[in-house]
């Protein structure tokens, strides 16, 4: 195989072709990943007959621990967009929050919703509520719009069950600590979400949009219609809490400190702690939410729910195959012993998303590539350990964060359904996942240095 910096050229040119073959080139991310993983294995020297057994089973590898639970976990967001539940969930934040606070009411509202919808979903499904309750506070909609945006961005690329930090923590072998990853990102995920909220405030003082002269927006009452009677407060709740609450539980349970002990309550928690199981629990507590257990939701949402996940097992399965090979060839190994004398340690994973992201524009893609990329210099950057590999996770989510413009579908989402020119969205959207992204690697530098 080749050897020495010649291994550093491969790499970038490797990284290079997936960026401009997505967004210059518009190549599906699918075939792009997998072609670079050919690429690479080529150009490395790996011996001709291993390179489709390695792009094989790296592809099979990351899909066996994860695959199911990104089905599962896509069908809960579908049925939580369909059934009305995200209004709900909304709903009850504004109760909880206040009206006296909206722009923070959105914050939230974005940081549950995000959890298992995808962002562009999510922003399309409450932007009426959003509309509305900025026209019943008379704020201003540019700070709720980028509130809400800025409440989604954050859980969509730091929280499990969102399928890109799945990925992420399959590709660093955290696929048994998935509970911790959760944990970690929830506490984590607090600091950007209020950092968004701030630059919210002050972006809705000096900016304006065509919302803010919109007389028409339909009321809380006409939205609520749209969806006939909307589930419970606990019904549209429970699909995410209790998958969430399970693995939690399954993680605490397989602590070295044992405070479930071996016996039986180790067991049941240990068994429903598994993210498969937890959530298959939560898929069944989605089912309540279903209006009638009929053709179009028994067939029709779920399979609407499967068709959203292929796209994202595709990927994930391909930036899986990429480090199969990254492993499997010397480029790993040099690279790390290279990087190890900048000591960039945590900050080299949320540079190259960051560089991935602000590229190509999709955070799902840059946070598949980057931890395909990171996990073989794990040991070289000193974050070997359960903990570390967990802050890598979200520092490559910092990273996916850092910046969403125009090459992300997110950005025209909001754009198009919240009133705002581009000139604006870059003065206030922009900028705001900018301040997220720096944020949240600051908080996860801290956390470094205190537990690695």
């Amino acid at each position: 195989m080749i050897q020495g910096p010649m291994l550093l050229v491969i790499l970038v040119v490797g990284i290079a072709f997936i960026v401009l073959s997505t967004s210059k080139w518009k190549l599906h991310p699918f075939i792009s990943l997998l072609l670079a993983a050919y690429g690479i294995a080529f150009a490395a020297g790996m011996p001709v007959l291993e390179i489709g057994s390695t792009i094989r089973a790296g592809f099979g590898g990351i899909l066996t621990h994860i695959g199911i639970v990104i089905i599962l976990g896509t069908i809960i967001g579908t049925i939580l967009e369909k059934s009305g539940s995200a209004i709900t969930l909304a709903n009850t934040v504004i109760k909880v929050v206040g009206e006296k606070r909206p722009g923070l009411a959105m914050s939230i509202i974005g940081f549950i919703v995000s959890i298992p919808v995808f962002c562009d979903s999510g922003y399309v499904i409450l932007s009426s509520l959003k509309k509305s309750l900025a026209r019943r506070t008379k704020s201003s909609s540019v700070m709720m719009s980028v509130a809400l945006a800025t409440g989604l961005f954050v859980t969509h690329t730091l929280v499990p069950p969102t399928p890109g930090p799945i990925a992420a923590a399959g590709n660093l072998g955290l696929e048994n600590n998935l509970g911790l990853v959760i944990m970690v990102g929830l506490f984590i995920s607090i600091f950007p979400m209020f950092a968004g909220y701030l630059w919210a405030k002050r972006c809705g003082r000096t900016l304006s949009s065509t919302d803010d002269l919109e007389e028409n927006a339909m009321n809380i009452e006409d939205i609520e219609g749209k969806y006939g009677d909307l589930p419970s407060t606990f019904k549209a709740f429970s699909p995410i809490v209790v998958p969430i609450l399970l693995i939690t539980l399954g993680s605490v349970a397989n602590f070295p400190t044992q405070p479930f002990g071996s016996g039986t309550i180790f067991t049941f928690f240990a068994f429903l702690g598994k993210p498969v199981n937890a959530l298959m629990i939560g898929f069944f507590f989605a089912l309540n939410l279903l209006p009638k257990l009929n053709e179009e939701t028994l067939s029709g949402w779920i399979g609407t729910g499967l068709k959203s996940a292929a796209i994202i097992i595709m990927v994930t399965g391909a930036g899986g195959a990429l480090g199969r090979v990254l492993q499997a060839t010397p480029i790993g190994a040099y690279l790390g012993d290279t990087l190890a004398s900048f000591h960039l340690g945590i900050f080299l994973p949320f540079i190259i998303a960051a560089a991935l992201k602000s590229a190509q524009g999709s955070s799902t893609v840059a946070l598949v590539a980057t931890s395909a990329l990171v996990a073989p210099l794990l040991a070289s950057l000193g974050l070997e350990s359960v903990m570390g590999r967990v802050l890598t996770v979200m520092a490559i989510g910092a990273g996916a964060m850092t910046v969403s413009h125009a090459n992300d579908s997110f950005f025209w989402v909001v754009t198009q359904f919240s009133g705002i020119n581009v000139s604006t969205a870059y003065k206030s959207l922009t900028i705001a996942t900018l301040i997220q992204g720096l944020v949240t690697i600051t908080v996860v530098a801290v956390l470094a240095l205190i537990f690695i």
